[in-house]
């Protein structure tokens, strides 16, 4: 009989206990919440990393083409100088490296598949430049800026780019012994295709103690490739 007692109230503290044990689904949830802007930005920062990986290569092999067509072209044929009856191509010279920049930018080679066309109008400016025989920028270059269909025609096409100012003359590229060596460099405005754009924006003004600057979803990306100018033989 005793026995019978003591496991009926063995019982009715059963339920009552359980009732009164904590639950953990509520701390999953708060733990969940805290992790999950981890990971957003986690993926979000791999999806802008792979797009704008994609982008500066696709800037790499445009400077480096249009390098290779001024490196071969040098003064444009003929006798090298800038008097009368000397380097008389010379005004084709920079159009044909620009077209050579421009159709990678528009159209990559199909032998580079990883490549993507990239929005040329965010072309900030191409600049065509000079290097000694030794290395050395001279600081002499001519800048192309962004002008959709405004620019010479080549090969039937009108270019999207038109020359501004010019400091270093086709003409005057000198492939003797030693060459010299030409230089292409490209600034592209790269536009964030998530939120990270802004959050790097919002946090540089906090951390700068800026007054009210200017917040823009956008990053320069700058390259440039110099090769030796094709030497005489």
């Amino acid at each position: 009989m005793e026995v019978s007692l003591v496991a009926r109230f063995t019982g009715r503290l059963r339920p009552l206990a359980a009732r009164h044990r904590p639950s953990n689904a509520g701390q999953g949830l708060v733990e969940f919440s805290l992790i999950l802007p981890l990971i957003l930005l986690l993926l979000l920062g791999m999806m802008e990393f792979g797009v704008a990986f994609n982008r500066q290569l696709t800037l790499e092999y445009a400077t480096r083409e249009g390098a290779r067509t001024g490196a071969s072209l040098v003064n444009g044929g003929g006798t090298l100088g800038c008097s009368s009856g000397q380097s008389p191509n010379a005004a084709a010279v920079d159009p044909q490296i620009v077209a050579a920049v421009e159709r990678v930018l528009k159209e990559p080679p199909n032998d580079v598949p990883i490549l993507r066309p990239i929005d040329i109008n965010q072309v900030q400016g191409i600049r065509i430049f000079e290097v000694t025989s030794s290395g050395t920028i001279t600081g002499k270059g001519n800048d192309w800026s962004y002008s959709a269909g405004a620019g010479p025609v080549i090969d039937g096409q009108r270019l999207d780019f038109v020359q501004g100012s010019v400091s270093w003359s086709a003409c005057s590229r000198s492939n003797a012994n030693p060459p010299g060596s030409i230089g292409v460099s490209i600034a592209y405005g790269y536009s964030f295709i998530t939120p990270l754009g802004t959050l790097n924006q919002l946090l540089a003004r906090m951390w700068r103690d800026e007054q009210n600057p200017p917040l823009n979803n956008t990053l320069t990306m700058r390259d440039r490739t110099i090769m030796q100018l094709n030497p005489t033989q």
